[in-house]
């Protein structure tokens, strides 16, 4: 009675594999399809003979398969055209940004000076001239002045000395004066007195 049971067993475990891997069909692909149709097909001489439904059934399939393989193809064609928009407004959208920050480059780079735009190499070199002619010029005045100071002041000693001079000169004209007046008076005291 074991064996019969471990034989029913055998047999019913064997059944069911068989099931299960007669079960496992193939994808539902049209070869897929085409490959079933012809084994399931009848043979008539050299011709194959396949039923009507099945026939209608495939061409259905396929028509199915065809339509859905159209939508795709519309669906991902407009998908692509939506990109490519995408793309074309992209690259326009970079091409604007690069002409602004070439333009902003440009205005970085870029001094206005005296309402002339410059570059700043061009801007330094002309701020540091200018620079440099101003020191230039403050050097030289600075020296004019040391020297027009020096000549003033030698001037004002000369002048100091000329007025003392003029005022010993003025002491001795007026003493001389006032000897020549002595002079004129004794002589005219001696006149009077002659007379």
């Amino acid at each position: 009675m074991k064996t019969l049971k471990i034989l029913f067993v055998f047999i019913f475990t064997q059944s069911i594999i068989a099931q299960n891997t007669s079960k496992i069909e193939q994808p539902n692909t049209v070869e897929n399809q085409f490959k079933k149709l012809y084994k399931n097909s009848n043979n008539y001489q050299i011709y194959k003979v396949i039923k009507k439904n099945e026939f209608l059934s495939l061409q259905k399939n396929i028509l199915d398969s065809v339509k859905v393989i159209k939508k795709d193809a519309v669906s991902k064609q407009l998908k692509i055209n939506e990109q490519l928009k995408n793309i074309t407004s992209l690259q326009t959208k970079i091409d604007t940004l690069k002409s602004n920050l070439s333009v902003s480059i440009e205005k970085e780079d870029a001094i206005s000076f005296i309402g002339i735009p410059l570059k700043k190499s061009a801007y330094n070199s002309i701020l540091w001239s200018i620079i440099g002619a101003l020191l230039f010029g403050l050097a030289f005045f600075i020296y004019r002045f040391k020297n027009s100071n020096t000549v003033t002041k030698e001037t004002k000693d000369l002048l100091i000395d000329v007025e003392h001079e003029f005022e010993q000169y003025k002491r001795n004209s007026i003493d001389k004066e006032q000897k020549l007046r002595r002079q004129l008076q004794d002589e005219i005291n001696k006149q009077r007195g002659v007379n």
